[in-house]
């Protein structure tokens, strides 16, 4: 039930998604998380709703734009194509919301997992350059290495839940961690998490072994 999120995405994440500003990674999840979320679908109706309005005044700021801003716009409609996807809940069948369906399948057992240490599985998935996205598999009870952030990382539980210092975040819960944040997300003890992660910068890790596996896995 939509109605047990607890965490969600924040306005300026999904005013970016609804003015196709933001990086491919980043949509996969913004749309995943509302295809699950019946209050940020909601925000988000109400945000393309205003943008459309905006285009309909045709706002007089709009004759004052320079002669690359064309270009500009044009190229973000152009990226918008092929990140910015509108899909249903969930397609016939499927266990997977329909945004992330696009890229990994119906179901999580076409995964193909890389181990990366401690029991800990990833999955890449293909996206544009600007920012990354992975699956994360963590055994029930088991924790990530403690670390901070270069950029944005933003973490939406799938399958299981998982704890750290800013709360608990079961299926559908999104946790939003900036420069600012230091954590040690670890797995419900009752099941194995999945997780569908992105970030625009490398993870900041503490200990030695985690920043030299760092280089391998791509996180």
């Amino acid at each position: 039930m939509t109605n047990n999120i607890k965490h969600h995405i924040t306005d300026q994440l999904l005013m970016g998604y609804s003015a196709g500003t933001l990086p491919e990674a980043f949509n996969i999840l913004v749309a995943t998380h509302v295809s699950m979320c019946d209050e940020c679908r909601a925000q988000l109706a109400s945000y393309d709703s205003i943008g459309g309005a905006m285009l309909d005044t045709g706002d007089e700021t709009l004759a004052t734009l320079d002669t690359g801003s064309l270009a500009a716009v044009m190229e973000r409609i152009e990226n918008a194509a092929v990140t910015a996807k509108r899909a249903p809940a969930k397609r016939t069948g499927s266990t997977v919301p329909a945004p992330l369906s696009d890229y990994i399948g119906d179901d999580l057992t076409g995964v193909k997992w890389r181990h990366i240490g401690m029991g800990v599985r990833q999955a890449i998935l293909p996206t544009s350059s600007q920012a990354t996205a992975r699956l994360l598999h963590i055994p029930a009870g088991a924790a990530m290495p403690d670390h901070g952030h270069n950029g944005v990382e933003m973490t939406m539980v799938l399958q299981g839940a998982f704890q750290d210092e800013d709360g608990y975040f079961a299926r559908g819960d999104v946790e939003t961690a900036d420069t600012a944040v230091n954590h040690t997300p670890i797995a419900d003890i009752h099941e194995d998490c999945i997780c569908l992660a992105v970030s625009d910068a490398p993870l900041q890790f503490k200990g030695l072994l985690p920043r030299i596996v760092q280089r391998f896995i791509r996180i």
